[in-house]
C-alpha cells in the first residue's frame, strides 16, 4: 500500500526485455533506499513494483506483460523521469489516501492551462472508470494522491499547485500524454458492496448499472 505522496523523482535507465517480459532498472535520484530490501515494493508512477535488484543507485523490477498491457509502462524509455514512493508503514502520515499501486486505467491528458501560479489539467479516463470519479473525491494520476475539482462525463479536472509541480512529474505533462490512473478504494469496494449476495453468481462481474439499481429498490420510480 501507497499513501500517494511522492518521494523523489527518478528516472528510467534502462528496459530490458526479459523472457517475453521487461525488467526496469530505475535510478532512484534522492529516494533513501537504506530501509529497502529485495522483495519490497516501490511505486513507480503509480505501478507497485518488486524490488528484485539493488545494485545502490537504484532497483530493479520484472514488470509483466499484464502490467504492460494495463498501465502506460510501455511508454517509458532510458531517460524517462518517473514518479517514486516506497510502500508505506505502520508509522507513515497518510497525507494523501489509501493507494494500492494497482492502475485501473490509462487517461489522457486533453489540456493544460496556467491559473495563477497552478496549472489546471483536464484528463481523459477510459469510460469504464468515469462511475468511480466524483467531484472533489480523490484520484491517484501516475502515483500521485490528487483531488477532483471538476467531472464532466469521463473527462475530470485537477489544479495542481506549485509544489507539487515541482516535487513530481507533473510539469512536464502535455496534452496528448498517457497517465497511469488509480480509483478511490472505497469506490471500488462499495459497488461490489452493493452487489450483495449477487457478487457471488459469475454473470454479476462486480459491475453496477441503472437497471440493478432500480431492480433492489435503490432508484425511485
Amino acid at each position: 500500500m501507497f499513501t500517494g505522496i511522492i518521494e523523489s523523482i527518478g528516472s528510467i535507465r534502462a528496459m530490458t526485455p526479459k523472457g517475453g517480459d521487461v525488467r526496469v532498472h530505475v535510478e532512484t535520484g534522492k529516494l533513501d533506499l537504506s530501509d529497502v530490501k529485495l522483495g519490497d515494493s516501490i511505486a513507480v508512477n503509480g505501478v507497485c513494483l518488486t524490488a528484485v535488484e539493488l545494485p545502490g543507485n537504484g532497483f530493479a523490477a520484472d514488470v509483466s506483460r499484464e502490467t504492460l498491457d494495463c498501465t502506460a509502462m510501455n511508454d517509458l524509455k532510458s531517460g524517462s523521469p518517473v514518479n517514486l514512493e516506497k510502500a508505506l508503514t505502520p508509522t507513515t502520515r497518510l497525507g494523501g489516501h489509501l493507494v494500492s499501486g494497482h492502475v485501473d486505467g490509462v487517461g489522457e491528458i486533453v489540456s493544460r492551462a496556467d491559473n495563477a501560479r497552478a496549472v489546471e489539467f483536464r484528463i481523459r479516463a477510459p469510460k469504464e472508470l468515469a462511475k468511480y470519479i466524483a467531484h472533489k473525491g480523490s484520484i491517484t494520476v501516475d502515483g500521485t494522491s490528487l483531488t477532483v475539482n471538476a467531472v464532466d462525463g469521463a473527462e475530470f479536472m485537477l489544479t495542481i499547485i506549485p509544489h507539487t509541480l515541482s516535487e513530481t512529474i507533473m510539469a512536464s505533462y502535455k496534452p496528448g500524454r498517457r497517465v497511469n490512473l488509480e480509483v478511490d478504494l472505497l469506490a471500488r469496494y462499495l459497488e461490489r458492496l452493493l452487489l450483495g449476495d449477487k457478487a457471488a453468481e459469475p454473470s454479476a462481474g462486480g459491475t453496477i448499472t441503472e437497471s440493478f439499481l432500480a431492480a433492489n429498490g435503490y432508484l425511485n420510480s
